[in-house]
């Protein structure tokens, strides 16, 4: 490897720690003092809610690592503008796709790390961190998850859902055990379909049995639609279904296979599947744009405006990536395309810099 690559190489990978340092350090500040009302009015310790905080850092490191590849890009090349440096080596002969050589080689590490992460560091991070926040800071103890299995007790009745889609907020393979005296059953409700509307939980195809006293058996009643009151909002069991960054990409394409199988509607899993393949090689598109834009000569004269450039064009990304995800979470966008449709346009937004660079 030439002295120049392995040069831009070391001076890429310390600016990227540093960067990437200071936003997550920043987070766990922030994220700690936001959530301090939320830690003291719950059974966690201070050290415990720290902790919390930083099970937190590999999902956040995931997430803010393309903006710092491109931060860090823009300036090592900045520097070496404002210093002339790229005017020496253009004068030698060396090309700007030559320079790209090792910001390509770096972004691709990156992109296998945050792979690496996506599979295994994060899933049991979050997980244990949703866990730490439904049991000590929610107070939720009454709650027994499976993969998508939700077992939880409100009041009287033991309710089980099978499936519960957030996009819809609606269940699916619902079972409610409503217990009486000497732990006596005094009804059971089986529904294929569920909906919260007003207050009152709504539920279709279904078949109930209640207890009657009388002859000690159970009277079965079918239904078509049928409301119950229970102490359960959508909200609650949208904070204790498994998600999507809970997961590997295997396990959650075999999450994914399972819930098509049982004829669920997949959308938001499939779409979230796409998305963790196409989001660490985000880094790769962010360090040519970082590149091209810190070989611009203004970046030289005015190194924060090309910083600040490399700021919007980061939060543009997200925004962008938000908003077609969101797409195709709703159906409106196939999930391929939801998920790499933003990458395909800002790699064709940093190729063009780049060659109107050179």
């Amino acid at each position: 490897m030439p002295c120049l690559h392995r040069y831009l190489l070391k001076e890429f990978g310390k600016l990227c720690f540093i960067i990437q340092a200071l936003i997550l350090v920043l987070f766990v500040f922030i994220e700690y003092l936001s959530m301090m009302d939320r830690f003291l009015n719950s059974d966690i310790t201070l050290l415990g809610a720290l902790w919390f905080v930083i099970l937190e850092l590999p999902f956040m490191f995931v997430q803010v690592a393309p903006a710092s590849v491109l931060l860090a890009n823009i300036f090592v090349f900045g520097l070496m503008n404002r210093h002339n440096e790229l005017l020496a080596l253009k004068s030698s002969g060396i090309s700007v796709y030559s320079l790209v050589k090792p910001v390509v080689f770096s972004s691709l590490i990156m992109v296998g790390l945050l792979f690496f992460l996506s599979e295994i560091l994060v899933p049991f991070s979050i997980t244990t961190a949703h866990d730490i926040e439904n049991t000590v800071i929610r107070g939720k103890k009454n709650v027994l998850l499976d993969k998508k299995n939700i077992w939880i007790k409100s009041g009287e009745n033991l309710v089980h859902f099978n499936f519960y889609d957030p996009s819809k907020k609606t269940v699916a393979g619902i079972t409610i055990l409503a217990m009486g005296e000497n732990f006596q059953p005094r009804f059971r409700l089986d529904a294929k379909k569920g909906f919260y509307l007003k207050g009152v939980w709504w539920f279709e195809k279904g078949i109930q049995q209640t207890y009657n006293a009388q002859d000690r058996g159970y009277d079965v009643v079918n239904f078509d639609t049928t409301s119950i009151h229970l102490d359960l909002m959508p909200e609650d069991l949208e904070r204790l279904v498994k998600k999507s960054e809970e997961m590997g990409i295997f396990e959650l394409r075999d999450y994914m296979d399972t819930i098509q199988k049982e004829g669920y509607d997949a959308t938001r899993y499939v779409v979230d599947f796409h998305g963790k393949i196409a989001f660490p090689f985000v880094c790769l598109i962010m360090a040519l744009t970082g590149a091209a834009f810190g070989m611009k000569s203004h970046a030289g004269d005015n190194l924060p405006m090309a910083v600040t450039s490399g700021i919007i064009i980061a939060f543009t990304y997200w925004f962008f990536h938000g908003f077609c995800m969101s797409l195709g979470y709703a159906g409106s966008l196939p999930p391929v395309p939801a998920a790499w449709i933003s990458n395909l346009f800002f790699l064709c937004f940093g190729v063009i810099c780049l060659i109107r660079t050179e």
